[in-house]
């Protein structure tokens, strides 16, 4: 009885050393697959970047210019990463505007607006646009210029290509960001922005970059990306050509009437029109005599009401968001020396509101 046992206990024995050794023996073949792997899409990537090259030089990129772009770069695993994680935490309107229209961020915008100002008046002559909503773009897109990303453009955008990653549309955007390049508008080294290639601190797509950025400080290229005069004069030029009407406010906090009120979306009437239904600011202002304005409720009936001109749907071409939207007028009336909201967002504190 004893002996058979031991005859099983070294049968067990010999059973778990044989299968410790081929254990051993599978991870020394399975542990080089992974650099394999890795090999390999480096070379995929090597080939995608190659096939890049006819269509460069066909928007008049050079050679010079093409490998400069390329050189050393691979594909950026966080950027894919970050692909797959944008259904991050939603907050509410209170909740993201305690952030975008903090204390300390009015205060720095106060700073920047003192340090600024010429360039900001100028750019409100020249396009017509509210300075001290430019200075709301300015401060939510990149903390007026404070943190404009750190990954660099071409890498970006050619690991999101190369990945297919929506379409056509990042190979589209990386040849646009070759062409800057090649025009000289900034070298490699300082092409910029966030992990889905928005540059700067106007924070463009290179697509925008045509059509809106501009050389306002007349020093012989666009630069979005060191310029503050550049970076002003772009936003300021990206809103008027959606259709900022120059003279117009952005809209104005309200008080509804007993029983509240409802109203579709967009649906613009006369300010007169709306005094004439009860409402009134809730700064205690007049209502514009000219105008039109539609109303917006964005916490529902609970939360603070707002009469919204047609400049508010232009703000949401630079982010299609409304929360955005009113961050960006509200941080510029508080840099402008406005008070604070007089309604309170839903579960908001006295001090968050205030």
């Amino acid at each position: 009885m004893a002996r058979s046992v031991t005859s099983k206990k070294l049968r067990c024995a010999v059973l778990a050393v044989l299968g410790l050794a081929a254990t051993e023996a599978a991870l020394a073949v399975a542990a080089p697959v992974p650099a394999r792997a890795a090999a390999a899409r480096t070379v995929d990537f090597d080939a995608f970047v190659r096939s890049l090259w006819p269509e460069a030089r066909a928007h008049g990129v050079s050679r010079a210019t093409f490998d400069a772009a390329f050189l050393g770069v691979t594909p950026d695993p966080a950027v894919i990463e970050k692909t797959r994680s944008q259904a991050e935490f939603r907050k509410t309107v209170g909740e993201y505007l305690d952030t975008a229209v903090s204390e300390k961020r009015i205060a720095l915008g106060k700073e920047k607006y003192a340090t600024f100002s010429r360039w900001l008046a100028k750019a409100e002559d020249r396009f017509g646009v509210d300075r001290y909503i430019i200075m709301g773009v300015w401060g939510l897109e990149t903390k007026y210029g404070t943190y404009t990303g750190n990954d660099y453009v071409i890498r970006s955008l050619a690991t999101l290509a190369h990945a297919g990653y929506r379409g056509a549309y990042f190979r589209t955007e990386l040849i646009k960001a070759l062409v800057i390049l090649q025009e000289g508008h900034v070298d490699p080294a300082h092409m910029m922005g966030s992990w889905a290639g928005a540059m700067g601190q106007t924070q463009f797509m290179p697509s925008n970059f045509k059509p809106y950025a501009v050389d306002f400080e007349n020093h012989g290229r666009r630069d979005i990306w060191t310029s503050v005069p550049d970076a002003v004069g772009s936003t300021a030029n990206f809103l008027r050509k959606h259709g900022w009407i120059p003279g117009e406010t952005w809209g104005y906090e309200v008080v509804l009437p007993g029983g509240g009120m409802a109203s579709p979306p967009d649906h613009y009437v006369p300010f007169a029109t709306w005094a004439d239904r009860g409402l009134r600011r809730a700064d205690g202002g007049e209502m514009p005599r000219q105008g039109r304005a539609a109303l917006l409720r964005p916490a529902g009936a609970a939360g603070p009401a707002f009469l919204v001109t047609p400049n508010f749907k232009v703000i949401k071409s630079y982010n299609n968001a409304t929360s955005y939207a009113l961050g960006v007028c509200l941080l510029g009336d508080r840099i402008a020396g406005w008070g604070p909201l007089k309604g309170r967002w839903p579960g908001a504190t006295v001090a968050q509101t205030r």
